[in-house]
């Protein structure tokens, strides 16, 4: 009898002139990035969550504290493949990724295909079991008012 189990992940990061804009191990060219203590992958780190939620795992704080000299600047994927690989221990395989990006500006349907590959290649999954969605916030909070952005996750996994 298999198990099945969901995580829910969730992140957010400023708005930051002078950085690197990057969602799922893409560069995404934009007059701004997003602050953070690693690369400030806000997808990533969402994704991260979520993987460590589904398997009982705590969260990405918890196994990359941004009190750790060693992860300024790091590459999220890093994260996410740790995430992986402590879910694949444990027996899980990922049967779905749903995720979306809000953010404001810039629009991001053409590097859609490009994360989701990326994702799945990191994640050693089928591009058919990855999704990435774009929404704005319609101009309200902080993100609809161009000073953050937010990723959610939903990963399900399965024993």
């Amino acid at each position: 009898m298999s198990e099945i189990r969901t995580g829910l992940g969730w992140d957010v990061h400023r708005i930051a002139a002078g950085r690197t804009m990057i969602l799922g191990g893409v560069t995404v060219p934009c007059e701004f990035g997003l602050e953070g203590h690693s690369d400030a992958d806000v997808l990533a780190h969402a994704i991260t969550d979520a993987i460590l939620g589904a398997a009982a795992l705590g969260d990405i704080g918890m196994h990359f504290p941004d009190s750790d000299p060693r992860w300024k600047g790091s590459d999220s994927l890093v994260f996410l493949r740790h995430a992986h690989e402590l879910a694949k221990q444990r027996g899980y395989r990922i049967v779905n990724l749903d995720s979306t990006v809000i953010l404001e500006r810039p629009k991001l349907k053409d590097y859609r295909q490009a994360i989701r590959q990326r994702l799945a290649e990191t994640l050693e999954l089928e591009l058919d079991r990855v999704s990435v969605k774009f929404k704005t916030a319609e101009k309200v909070g902080p993100v609809g008012e161009g000073r953050s952005a937010e990723a959610q996750a939903v990963v399900t996994l399965e024993k």
